[in-house]
């Protein structure tokens, strides 16, 4: 009996890892595919990108792109698209980062329908709230701002802010926070001082989401801005009726700021990771 165990237990680990490694490749593969066929046909000519069969091997004609970086109105759009999700991230950070906290370390009555209640904000259909939204900012002020679209994006990244951070902080020992307050630390100063060092990656990370959770949101800024249209917004209204090739080249636009910001970021996102797993 132990010899068969001994032969089907490597058996077993070879197809476990090779099962791994072609998960790996298949998401990697569904990612990375769409994003080079984008960059493809967006560095070739129109007579290329609407010929057929496709090639696979960029012309690196930046003919689509100068038309895009010299259209009236884009780089004010993409101005707006970057201080809108800014914003987003300030204040989702701000409202999430205290909730999880507070749902991590407190129990209180209806705690954890609180927290489904909190989940399900996300599958409240936002076209639903359209005309509201719009008559409310007609009336307050808020139509066509930064402002009034990063309050709509906020709302929308909340849940994601509230449930990172509960499990990040859920995932810090209360015993750190005792210890702080045994030695004189305040509630407070135990917070700056012990736990928000331990999970400032984690909330960073956090704040990424919301970021590109603001950066690819259309039907709001679609709904409730005119002049100051996000990149998004802008890039629907525009394309619409516009040639193929353009239409790649707007994709391009919109796709590659977001990438590069996630990039520049990125440590944050593994640090994220190892704290939630610990």
């Amino acid at each position: 009996m132990m010899a068969v165990a001994d032969v089907v237990a490597p058996d077993t680990r070879k197809a476990g890892r090779g099962l791994y490694r072609a998960g790996v490749i298949l998401l990697c593969a569904w990612v990375i595919i769409p994003l080079y066929l984008l960059f493809v046909n967006t560095m070739s000519s129109p007579d290329t990108v609407n010929s057929f069969p496709k090639s696979f091997i960029p012309e690196f004609n930046m003919g689509s792109l100068e038309f895009f970086m010299g259209f009236q109105g884009m780089l004010r759009a993409l101005w707006n698209s970057v201080v809108v999700a800014l914003m987003t991230m300030v204040m989702s950070i701000a409202i999430g980062a205290p909730a999880g906290y507070a749902l991590s370390r407190f129990d209180f009555r209806g705690k954890e329908l609180f927290r489904l209640l909190i989940l399900l904000t996300r599958a409240f259909p936002l076209p639903l709230l359209a005309l509201p939204l719009a008559v409310l900012f007609i009336r307050t002020g808020l139509d066509d701002t930064a402002f009034g679209l990063a309050l709509v994006h906020t709302t929308l990244a909340i849940p994601f802010a509230v449930l990172i951070t509960f499990s990040l902080f859920s995932g810090i020992p209360l015993e750190l926070e005792e210890a702080a307050w045994t030695l004189g630390c305040t509630r407070l100063t135990a917070f700056t001082k012990v736990i928000l060092p331990l999970v400032l990656p984690g909330i960073t990370a956090s704040a990424i989401f919301a970021f590109v959770i603001s950066w690819n949101e259309v039907f709001a800024a679609a709904v409730l801005t005119i002049e100051n249209r996000t990149l998004p917004a802008f890039l629907l209204q525009t394309l619409g009726e516009a040639p193929l090739h353009l239409k790649f080249a707007g994709g391009f636009i919109l796709v590659v700021p977001a990438l590069i910001f996630i990039f520049a970021v990125r440590k944050y996102l593994f640090a994220m990771w190892g704290i939630a797993n610990r």
